[in-house]
């Protein structure tokens, strides 16, 4: 018996043993990323690179460092389902938080572990504004996808939905009335947790992979640049070049110079937030509209009005709405601060630009390199200058007109045609008139009066 006994001990110690190296063999590249702030359209595209980076690197096993307080309901909808559909067994560490829109992605892992004072839950969603509670429908679609994803992973569904709704009781879980949030010991009893430790090194040593191989996710070079350009302060310097350059093209066309920086910055401008998922096609046809409207109101309709108008509100109007994530025009969940800077950014850059517009366009005239290129200066006539076809001795002399002017056409003075044209007044055939102006190719005349 007692043979037995030690056999058996020794067949269970030996068992370990090679599933320990198995489970060594098997992991050999652990791949790492975090995902510490809100969960936004940047956030799902640093998780989409990461995913991918792993799977370039043949790593066997991914670990996602977790610390956020949730974000937009959409990515975290779209980074939930890339993990689930990941070749690649997910770890989740939640190093302290994990609420709303984080609870959802960490439940969409294999396996999650906690730092000591970690929590996981609160999933109710709230709107950007106030952060109130959303309506029912947004709700109950998030209340559809905890159950949905904890049912995938093996966790209990109607844990995974008390997260949400705060109607719903769980007997020796949660009173009515409240969201179900987790600490460390509530969710390891509870099956949403497999372990609490202080750092993934502890995990990785308590699983007896300390020796294999950890790549850390690095920003690209490309990347960093794209973050750089979302920085406000670089956008809020891109409209002032985008404005100026609009501004400086227009007063003096076929310059070439302010359009091509003009186009350079909306490049910029458009792309990093496009990348991001921030800016839409929509929102980019909206800007482009502007410039066209405010084109027409200067070079085809005379003054300014209503495609003027249209034309500054749709360039102001695309470069906001290229700043946030707005669902086709719905900013229920846009967070008030993103929305009070985006408006702050193109406002204050607005004003910057027509200031700046101001104070250069005088100094413009005096650069050298800009008079080689335009006319700076005013061609006077007490310089040699003159457009004038006629002498200086036709002014203040009276004739008839010829032919109607309508404002233009022609007049008869001491036996001579003239071509002319009026002040905008028809003037008939047979009227007297009086040469005002010698300056052109026409006479400048007004009806004389008797």
């Amino acid at each position: 018996m007692k043979t037995l006994f030690y056999c058996l001990l020794m067949s269970i110690f030996f068992s370990s043993f090679s599933s320990t190296n198995a489970q060594e063999a098997e992991i050999k590249k652990i791949f790492t990323f975090k995902i510490d702030r809100d969960i936004d359209p940047a956030m799902n595209r640093r998780v989409k690179l990461a995913l991918e980076d792993a799977k370039e690197k043949n790593a066997d096993l991914i670990i996602i460092e977790m610390d956020t307080y949730g974000g937009a309901v959409n990515d975290a909808d779209d980074i939930r389902t890339m993990l689930l559909e990941s070749e690649i067994p997910i770890y989740t560490f939640i190093n302290k938080d994990a609420a709303s829109a984080g609870a959802l992605i960490s439940i969409a892992t294999d396996s999650i572990y906690m730092a000591p004072g970690a929590s996981i839950g609160a999933a109710t969603v709230v709107n950007g504004a106030d952060g109130a509670a959303a309506p029912d429908k947004y709700q109950s679609y998030m209340r559809s996808m905890m159950r949905s994803t904890a049912e995938a992973k093996g966790r209990d569904p109607k844990i995974a939905e008390g997260m949400v709704d705060e109607k719903l009781e769980i007997e020796g879980v949660s009173e009515a009335g409240s969201v179900i949030t987790l600490s460390v010991s509530e969710a390891i009893k509870l099956g949403f947790c497999e372990g609490e430790y202080r750092s993934i090194n502890a995990i990785l040593e308590a699983q007896g992979l300390q020796d294999a191989e950890i790549i850390e996710y690095e920003v690209s070079h490309t990347e960093q640049i794209i973050s750089f350009f979302l920085n406000p302060a670089i956008s809020g310097i891109l409209i002032l070049i985008i404005i100026g350059g609009i501004y400086f093209e227009l007063q003096t066309p076929g310059v070439g110079f302010p359009l091509l920086a003009s186009i350079v910055a909306t490049i910029l401008y458009f792309i990093p937030y496009y990348l991001n998922g921030l800016a839409e096609n929509w929102e980019v046809i909206v800007f482009v509209a502007g410039v066209i409207l405010l084109a027409i109101e200067l070079f085809v309709i005379p003054g300014f009005g209503i495609f003027g108008v249209l034309g500054i509100t749709c360039i102001l109007a695309g470069l906001v709405l290229g700043m946030l994530p707005n669902q086709n025009f719905d900013f229920e969940f846009v967070p008030a601060s993103q929305l009070f800077t985006a408006l702050l950014t193109v406002i204050l850059s607005a004003i910057a630009a027509v200031s700046l517009i101001f104070w250069l366009t005088p100094k413009v005239n005096k650069w050298q390199a800009f008079q080689t290129i335009t006319l700076a200066s005013t061609q006077q006539r007490t310089e040699g200058y003159t457009s004038s076809f006629y002498k200086d001795d036709l002014k203040g002399k009276s004739g008839i007109v010829h032919s109607r002017l309508r404002p233009s056409g022609r007049v008869e003075i001491d036996g001579e045609i003239y071509d002319a044209y009026s002040r905008g007044d028809f003037i008939d055939q047979g009227e007297k008139v009086i040469v005002i102006s010698t300056e052109g190719t026409s006479l400048k005349v007004k009806k004389l009066e008797s």
